[in-house]
């Protein structure tokens, strides 16, 4: 546990080998919505063989606090990160982060300097907190009355608790995380319990309503162009949240073209979360990346 801004208890791993080379840059690893370290599970201990490997739970998910009353914000989760890099790890480190956990990394990159990360991985990055981001996308404009009668609701807290028990149930975690896995053998029960157990405990309803319903946050199309260190995207094409022929997707697509310091690589046949639902191709495109950037 490490305690943010003297107040808040956030969890995190730190994990290496003898031979993880002392020149290598450390790793960061920040998962994404409604998820922890835990679902880093098929790639920490691959990583760990080269690197230091940290990893964190965001406030509000997995085994970090979850403070009453609390407005969640992307802008909030990219300084914990900073923090996080500047108290404890204390060496420029390459961020690598999943959904939302990407998008808090690409506000924390474009607010910091090198002394503090190094590179960037983007495993299908978020637009925003929520779905509200993004409002030039058909499929969202159709929606978009009904997110906000649904943000409505769960800020009526019985509605709101009687909504959160429901999707908490293992068999509706179950179906959710099918429809966003294109492995679907990578949805094992482990993976619901990984998701569950943290919504089980006290500010999890209070931390889901926030973050459903705040304010999406700073969108990555305005902040990437100011991100000068090197970056690797890696995409699931079978990603239902963040399609590649999305507006979010559109746009890392065409990044490599316009940013010589970023690299796109599309995962076929991959989801929503790359890194547990097809972890040895992550890790085959991710590894020598890592070697060739960083010269060791």
């Amino acid at each position: 546990m490490w305690k943010w801004k003297g107040q808040y208890s956030i969890n995190y791993l730190v994990s290496s080998t003898p031979n993880s080379h002392p020149d290598s840059p450390p790793l960061l690893l920040v998962h994404g919505f409604g998820a922890s370290i835990p679902h880093w599970r098929r790639n920490i201990g691959t990583l760990a063989k080269s690197y230091t490997v940290y990893a964190i739970d965001l406030l509000g998910f997995g085994a970090s606090e979850k403070p009453a009353g609390y407005s969640y914000t992307m802008e909030a989760w990219a300084q914990l990160i900073l923090d996080f890099l500047d108290e404890v790890v204390q060496k420029p480190t390459v961020l690598i982060g999943n959904s939302v956990g990407s998008l808090a990394c690409v506000i924390a990159a474009s607010e910091s300097s090198q002394t503090l990360v190094r590179g960037l991985v983007l495993l299908n990055c978020a637009g925003g907190m929520n779905n509200k981001a993004i409002v030039d996308d058909w499929r969202i404009k159709l929606l978009l009355p009904l997110l906000w009668f649904i943000d409505f609701l769960l800020k009526q807290r019985p509605i709101a608790s009687a909504i959160f028990e429901r999707v908490k149930q293992r068999e509706t975690l179950r179906n959710i995380l099918l429809s966003i896995y294109a492995n679907k053998e990578s949805v094992d029960e482990t993976l619901v319990e990984i998701i569950r157990e943290p919504a089980n405990e006290e500010g999890a309803l209070d931390a889901f309503v926030s973050i459903v319903t705040g304010p999406p946050g700073p969108n990555p199309v305005q902040l990437m162009p100011s991100i000068s260190i090197p970056v690797l995207v890696l995409w699931g094409d079978k990603d239902p949240f963040t399609p590649l022929d999305g507006p979010v997707g559109k746009y890392f697509s065409s990044l490599p073209s316009k940013l010589s310091n970023v690299k796109l690589i599309v995962l076929e046949g991959v989801g929503h979360c790359p890194h547990d639902d097809k972890s040895e191709l992550v890790h085959e495109k991710l590894l020598p990346w890592l070697a060739e950037t960083f010269n060791f």
